[in-house]
């Protein structure tokens, strides 16, 4: 297996047995998949600016007093080369290459594109853990059939992974179609909590925590924050998550359920700023470090 060397690990980590492919639990794949963004396009950057942002996320982290990476070890992947491939062939080949770390024992972390990327993540997942559910943290529902007449489109992402018969919890949706609406309101599958619901739901974590099963995979689409906190994104939906709304609700998931991996998508970098990407590392640490809390989650704990 490939895997960078020091100066381009996820966090910079300088230790080999931490970074080392078959010395981690976790792998991170780079996928700069970009086809059918749909408003500002640039999510293709994403991946690259989130690894480099990494090298200045501080190791330890204070709320969980750890160095989380020492709990599990994490091996960062080559970008995946696209080529040509677009539409079945880029989520086939996503596909495979997740099913390669699968079968190696991997936990699976992310940074993508456009959201299409999650399909060939999940695909792969389900091949292997029927049981799994989906939670997606994400400005819009990503529920049409078809999109500028492509249904591989990243706003038909959703409505692709709802074929495969999973639940699956939304929350922050912001912006959706009216049949995106329907389709919500016709399902026992899907749970949407919708943003301006966000804040008023006390018992919110209990009611995605049950709707889920016990294993979990976790899609965040960058606008699903603030665009204040996060504003490098395709389509900045005014309203969103706080960052640490978010992170209470992450928390809560990764502490009661089997995470088998997350990715992290649709970062679109903005020139000369670096908030976005900072951010989105951290949010990926951090997700790390709440995996930690559930023995299940790593191998190595």
């Amino acid at each position: 297996m490939k895997f960078y060397d020091t100066a381009h690990n996820f966090l910079g980590i300088e230790e080999s047995q931490w970074s080392d492919y078959d010395s981690s639990d976790v792998v991170l794949q780079l996928l700069p998949y970009e086809h059918t963004s749909s408003y500002q396009a640039g999510s293709k950057q994403g991946p690259q600016a989130m690894l480099e942002a990494s090298h200045f996320v501080e190791y330890y982290d204070e709320e969980l007093d750890q160095e989380t990476y020492r709990k599990m070890g994490i091996s960062t992947q080559h970008e995946l080369n696209f080529d040509d491939k677009v539409n079945q062939a880029a989520v086939q080949l996503i596909k495979e290459n997740t099913l390669k770390h699968l079968n190696n024992d991997k936990f699976i972390m992310s940074f993508g594109a456009e959201h299409t990327v999650t399909l060939g993540v999940f695909e792969a997942i389900h091949s292997v853990s029927k049981e799994v559910s989906i939670l997606q943290i994400d400005a819009h529902s990503d529920l049409r059939d078809s999109y500028e007449g492509n249904t591989l489109s990243h706003a038909c992402v959703m409505a692709r992974i709802n074929e495969l018969n999973v639940q699956i919890s939304q929350v922050g949706v912001r912006a959706q179609s009216v049949e995106e609406a329907q389709t919500i309101k016709d399902s026992d599958s899907i749970q949407t909590f919708y943003d301006h619901q966000v804040n008023h739901t006390d018992d919110l974590e209990a009611q995605i925590s049950a709707h889920l099963t016990d294993t979990v995979y976790i899609t965040i689409d960058a606008d699903g924050i603030d665009p204040a906190v996060v504003p490098g994104v395709g389509t900045p939906e005014p309203g969103g998550l706080s960052y640490h709304r978010l992170l209470k609700i992450l928390k809560d998931i990764c502490s009661n359920k089997k995470i088998i991996g997350f990715d992290i998508v649709e970062c679109a970098p903005i020139k000369g700023q670096i908030q976005s990407q900072y951010v989105l590392a951290k949010l990926a640490y951090k997700i790390l470090g709440y995996c930690t809390l559930n023995p299940d989650n790593f191998k190595s704990q």
